[in-house]
């Protein structure tokens, strides 16, 4: 790579550091990390990457371009998710929904576990779905009322979904990352998971002897409310639904039509108050709306002007042995994800790098497809404008920001991860 390639590629990758610098700076000014909106750091890096990119066409080129990536189909899809999602959380909490199913909650875990046992029913969920955002969606409003009903940290409650929600999107045999890394891998997904399993379940039970020690320190003492068994049910229409494998769009669907039924037969609302109550609920998540187009156009213009190719040539270019070819693929992968926000795209935009690497150093290709997995799995749980914390922070109607310090599951699945390199685990895929 010469000198001119590797300036362009850093020119390429510079909103990225743009974005970054203006969000830090301007929080730390502020002296208040959750007051900077992350839409307008993203709208001055957008800015920014609109006029250092080149593109054929001039002026009218770039906006396409940018429009291109805002439009992109994986783009809308989280959007039409985010716009289904704040309608039926609003909805659902008008008819009195999410506290039948709050007072539901606390009559079952005992005060004690209650941290461990949302963590693991989340973990559970996710594992049997497949997604994340189907995850969060089903279980964050139960636990941010959950949070309110016995005066915790709504972050804290929220982060704990977000972390379960991650175990399934890395380990289900439905998630479309496993069928990204092993397609792209050439391997089986019975044998991606026997190698994924020793990167998991370590963390995962961490995890949950954290949220138990968490749970016998706070003393929470949840005092249950009277439960009204119809109203649980567009929560379990929408687990079960999930549970089922229909597509997120549906279950959202049913949950909101189910939520209108129910609060037209106990007179809760009207037909123009329901429209009212879904329309609160969509224009809460005008934000994230605005943050995902925004992340999604500045995106496509960092791709067109290299960055993407920089990352993966700099990357493949300085690999020493088996443990480097293994931290190579993961910091392409994760460095893919930062870039796209999404662990789906940023495992195929890697895969042919990776499966050249593997077979390059001689590795296992079961170990790689696991490393792709695990890595954009950690990277996704953890960046603010990814779609799962985007999507908990509407729903939870806090800061994107404020849930990173309690995300444990992502912390300690990247730190296994990399342990898994270092030691060779496990030796059998090593």
């Amino acid at each position: 790579m010469t000198r001119r390639d590797t300036w362009k590629g850093l020119l390429a990758l510079s909103p990225l550091l743009v974005f970054l610098v203006v969000y830090l700076v301007s929080s730390l000014v502020a002296k208040d990390f959750y007051r900077v909106p992350l839409a307008t750091a993203f709208l001055i890096a957008s800015v920014y990457a609109f006029f250092i990119t080149r593109v054929e066409g001039g002026l009218a080129g770039r906006l396409a371009a940018f429009s291109k990536g805002a439009g992109h189909p994986n783009v809308l899809l989280m959007i039409w998710i985010f716009v289904l999602a704040g309608a039926f959380a609003q909805t659902a909490k008008d008819i009195g929904a999410i506290d039948a199913t709050v007072n539901l909650t606390l009559r079952l875990l005992p005060g004690k576990f209650l941290f461990t046992g949302l963590f693991l029913a989340a973990c559970f969920i996710s594992m049997a779905i497949g997604t994340s955002v189907g995850t969060v969606v089903a279980l964050v409003p139960i636990a941010v009322g959950i949070a309110t009903e016995t005066g915790g940290s709504v972050p804290f409650y929220a982060a704990l979904v977000v972390g379960g929600a991650f175990f399934g999107d890395n380990l289900s045999f439905i998630s479309d990352t496993t069928i990204a890394a092993t397609r792209t891998q050439g391997v089986s997904m019975r044998d991606k998971f026997r190698a994924n399993i020793w990167l998991v379940a370590p963390a995962a039970l961490i995890a949950a002897v954290i949220y138990t020690v968490h749970g016998f320190s706070a003393g929470v003492v949840p005092v249950a409310g009277d439960v009204d068994v119809f109203k649980l049910i567009p929560y379990l229409l929408v687990i079960i639904l999930a549970l089922c494998g229909i597509h997120v769009v549906v279950v959202l669907l049913s949950g909101i039509v189910a939520n209108a039924v129910i609060g037209f037969a106990y007179g809760s609302y009207s037909w123009v108050g329901w429209m009212e109550s879904a329309g609160t609920g969509i224009g809460g998540m005008a934000e994230l709306i605005i943050v995902t187009l925004l992340a999604g156009g500045m995106m496509e213009l960092i791709r067109l002007g290299g960055g993407f190719d920089f990352i993966i040539h700099a990357l493949s270019q300085r690999i020493k042995g088996k443990r480097g070819a293994e931290f190579s693929i993961a910091g392409i992968v994760s460095l893919a994800n930062l870039c796209t926000a999404n662990n789906t795209i940023a495992i195929i935009t890697s895969g042919d790098i990776a499966r050249d690497i593997t077979a390059r150093y001689k590795l296992d290709p079961r170990k790689t497809a696991s490393l792709l997995d695990t890595f954009s799995c950690f990277v996704q749980g953890i960046i603010p404008y990814g779609a799962q914390l985007l999507m908990t922070s509407g729903l939870a109607g806090v800061s994107a920001v404020s849930l990173m310090e309690y995300l444990y599951y992502p912390y300690l699945l990247g730190a296994f991860a990399c342990l898994s390199i270092l030691l060779r685990i496990p030796r059998k895929y090593s």
